[in-house]
């Protein structure tokens, strides 16, 4: 029961809004334990693959590097169209490679015009009702003739990521839309 004296109902007024505080935080404390949280969690689902933020950033940029080159390169002009989108891509690789060296991360990106041969080989889109001419690999370039004009398909690069975790190398082929629809 609450005492009539002024000092000591605010004694008691004090007591009991301390007391609510602390049940209130008791939930938050419990939560906070079984988050198990630690700083050096990441949130990205991408942490177990070290290449997937370049592969993005390449992917973009292809996008945009090769987007008018079927409209000025015909398919005869096809090393131009290579040597056009390599030119167009250079900046982008070397954002790609200095990104993350303030982090601790370092990464390097190099054509591999072997894997872009195989791709060529092996991942020609065809079939019914394309007219699609062949593909060829050039500088790590993978070109189609489609209606006598070069489309780009994508390219093939190595990809080294090193990092206080360790050293991922790694090739990737990062297509363009034209690339996607074997």
């Amino acid at each position: 029961m609450l005492s009539r004296r002024p000092d000591a109902r605010r004694g008691q007024l004090v007591l009991v809004a301390a007391v609510v505080v602390a049940v209130a935080l008791i939930p938050i404390v419990v939560a906070y334990l079984q988050l198990g949280y630690h700083a050096d969690v990441r949130a990205s689902g991408d942490y177990d693959d070290p290449t997937a933020d370049a592969t993005r950033t390449l992917t973009r940029a292809l996008a945009t590097a090769s987007a008018d080159v079927p409209a000025e390169h015909g398919w005869t002009d096809r090393d131009d169209a290579a040597t056009t989108v390599r030119d167009r891509l250079e900046p982008r690789i070397e954002h790609v490679e200095r990104a993350r060296l303030d982090a601790g991360t370092a990464r390097s990106l190099s054509y591999n015009a072997t894997d872009a041969q195989r791709w060529a080989a092996s991942s020609c889109p065809s079939g019914d009702g394309r007219s699609f001419g062949r593909c060829v690999a050039i500088d790590g370039v993978v070109v189609q003739e489609r209606a006598d004009r070069t489309h780009v398909l994508g390219v093939a690069v190595d990809l080294t990521v090193t990092s206080e975790r360790g050293r991922t190398v790694a090739t990737v082929r990062v297509p363009t839309v034209a690339g996607r629809e074997s």
